[in-house]
């Protein structure tokens, strides 16, 4: 039943994703994102986590695109590689004790939080944060109406 939960979240997640970016213009932080951040809409420290390592990354990119030119695919697989980096430290380095027995502010996924710091650097901060929460919203309540509130 959850393999069946997480496979439609990131099914209509890429939907609404998709939606999102033809009608409004605004991406929801990459076409995954929405569908892995509706499935952990119940835990807003792992979100947190996430946002912060995606700050972070985009931070990080930022420094990086003052030295070297960043532009397209370069710009997307360093976001990406350096998002997957932070998010491993934040579950098994920097705040062991605190993020996973605690206060669960470990990163959702590996590419999530590269992907969401590209999508910061490309349309800015509040326009993809904006897109992102409202699209894992809707999300959450498509999931929670197809499999009668079990999510």
């Amino acid at each position: 039943m959850v393999e069946a939960i997480v496979q439609a979240a990131v099914g209509i997640g890429v939907i609404i994703s998709l939606i999102f970016s033809e009608l409004l213009g605004a991406s929801a932080g990459g076409i995954v994102v929405p569908g892995y951040i509706a499935m952990y809409l119940d835990k807003p420290m792992q979100i947190l986590g996430t946002l912060l390592v995606s700050l972070m990354t985009w931070g990080i990119i930022r420094i990086i695109g003052n030295f070297t030119l960043l532009f397209g695919k370069r710009r997307m697989v360093l976001s990406i590689l350096i998002g997957f980096i932070l998010g491993w430290l934040t579950r098994n380095l920097v705040f062991q004790n605190v993020t996973i027995y605690v206060l669960q502010m470990q990163s959702i996924g590996y590419i999530v939080p590269g992907l969401i710091a590209n999508w910061f650097e490309r349309q800015g901060f509040m326009k993809t944060i904006s897109t992102m929460t409202v699209a894992a919203v809707v999300v959450r309540l498509l999931l929670m109406v197809i499999f009668k509130g079990e999510v």
